[in-house]
């Protein structure tokens, strides 16, 4: 029996008002399970008004009263983990148990952290800066906020967007990637329950409900986690009055492997690192730069782990990912393997698994060179390159050459390097003898095409604020 998602806009759920629908299809299956709403201009606009009348509302609470909310959505999240879990893997095929621990726990956390960032937003002291008058600052919440969500990790990235915006005081108008819309859904079953109606909202659609989201008059920030394309069509649709605008986009991260670094070790955690999420992650060890003196020791090591690893069903706990998100998605990948040069070698991997579903190998391509698409491209699953260098200066040449700057990694013995690489490379983030841990304390974006702006952290917090300077004569 087939599944139906609906909007939920102003406390209730409401199909698409034309009544359009999408397929949302399994991935392992490639089979339709369920359909969700179309939506069109008209849901937009009453998301929209339902968000702007509730916003002064909600902006007018205390810090205190959101946190408590938010509190009890982190444990309305936590009493419904089998439920988010289950609705998170049918749309994208992931394993239950990673899931359970690798995801949904950090969302609950984060949801958590911004319960308290809530309440610990802080600013300049206020102050005589021109004689008989006194400056205070004031940090506010910007308005109702436009976000999209990706397909990749649906219900985290939800929680990356609303989290921090409610917190802060804002309404929020929410698009699921039109592939992955079930945990969206449940989780404004449970945010329903809590929250003022129209303080959250979702609104199911395809590329151009976003677009209308985006282009809508009355939001004051738009957000979207997706690729290089949407955000440039986002920054230029925003542009035209003037929105906020916050953007996390792609990745294509540089795992620079020196020669003295623990072979064994490095190549374990670089592997879960890639093939994580099928790496279908921006930050995911996609881009192995190692030092020419160990190169082909380590090759030799990641092709074997690569055929080690194993991608399966959703219940199957030996599995470390499930399938590609969608037929497009395994067709880009296919593409990119399909497109190598003939200098290149397929060392494991390389091609579809099974027939049925969207599951595709493990894989480690060596052999490349710095102007090769698949070096300079975001491929967005369990691809690995790898590429030799000779010394520091051309590991950072090599690891800064490409448009993407939102992860990297160095692995090293040597503290002094390791400082001066975090130093040279021009990424958001630098991990150092690890990969891909991320914190709610922690900021999280890039640079370049990889876009600006914040997630997590308390800098992703005041993101979604604005700063007001009130000026008050001393005078009686």
């Amino acid at each position: 029996m087939s599944t139906t998602f609906r909007n939920y806009i102003d406390g209730a759920f409401a199909d698409a008002s034309d009544g359009r629908t999408l397929d949302v299809v399994d991935p392992t299956t490639g089979e339709v399970y369920a359909t969700s709403p179309l939506s069109g201009l008209a849901d937009v606009d009453a998301a929209m008004a339902a968000a702007a009348a509730a916003f002064p509302g909600w902006r007018d609470t205390t810090p205190s009263v959101r946190q408590r909310a938010l509190l009890k959505i982190a444990d309305a999240m936590e009493a419904r983990a089998d439920d988010l879990v289950a609705a998170e893997s049918r749309d994208t095929g992931k394993p239950l148990h990673l899931l359970r621990s690798d995801e949904l726990a950090p969302a609950i956390d984060q949801v958590r952290f911004f319960a308290g960032a809530a309440r610990m937003l802080e600013g300049r002291s206020a102050g005589e800066y021109m004689e008989g008058l006194t400056s205070i600052i004031r940090r506010e919440p910007v308005g109702v906020c436009a976000q999209v969500a990706p397909w990749n990790y649906p219900l985290l990235m939800a929680v990356w967007k609303f989290a921090p915006a409610l917190a802060a005081g804002n309404a929020v108008v929410l698009k699921p990637s039109d592939t992955t819309p079930a945990s969206t859904v449940l989780i404004a079953e449970i945010i329903g329950e809590i929250l003022p109606k129209g303080v959250f909202n979702v609104v199911c659609g395809d590329r151009e409900t976003g677009r209308a989201m985006v282009e809508h008059p009355t939001p004051a920030m738009a957000s979207i986690t997706g690729s290089v394309r949407a955000g440039m069509q986002v920054a230029q649709s925003a542009a035209k009055d003037v929105k906020r605008v916050h953007l996390e986009l792609g990745g294509k991260a540089p795992v620079v492997v020196f020669e003295d670094t623990d072979i064994a070790k490095a190549v374990e955690g670089i592997s879960v690192a890639g093939y994580f999420n099928a790496g279908q992650d921006c930050t995911a060890a996609t881009r192995v730069l190692v030092h020419e003196s160990v190169h082909d020791e380590f090759v030799s090591a990641l092709a074997k782990a690569a055929a080690d690893t194993k991608t399966g069903l959703p219940d199957d706990e030996d599995v470390l990912y499930g399938p590609l998100n969608n037929a497009n998605q395994l067709a880009q990948v296919s593409g990119f393997i399909e497109r190598l040069p003939g200098h290149a070698k397929v060392e494991a991997g390389g091609h579809r698994v099974g027939d049925k579903g969207y599951f595709y190998a493990p894989t480690v391509v060596s052999g490349l060179r710095q102007d090769d698409e698949i070096v300079q491209q975001e491929v967005f699953g369990p691809v690995m390159t790898v590429q030799s260098f000779t010394d520091e200066a051309q590991a950072v040449e090599y690891a800064n050459g490409v448009e993407y700057a939102l992860a990297s990694s160095v692995w090293t013995k040597d503290h002094a390097r390791a400082m001066r690489m975090s130093k040279n490379l021009d990424f958001g983030c630098v991990w150092i003898n690890t990969h891909m841990a991320l914190v709610a304390e922690m900021p999280h974006g890039g640079f370049k095409k990889s876009g600006y702006g914040k997630d997590l952290s308390a800098y992703g917090f005041e993101d979604y604020t604005r700063i007001k300077h009130v000026m008050t004569s001393l005078d009686d």
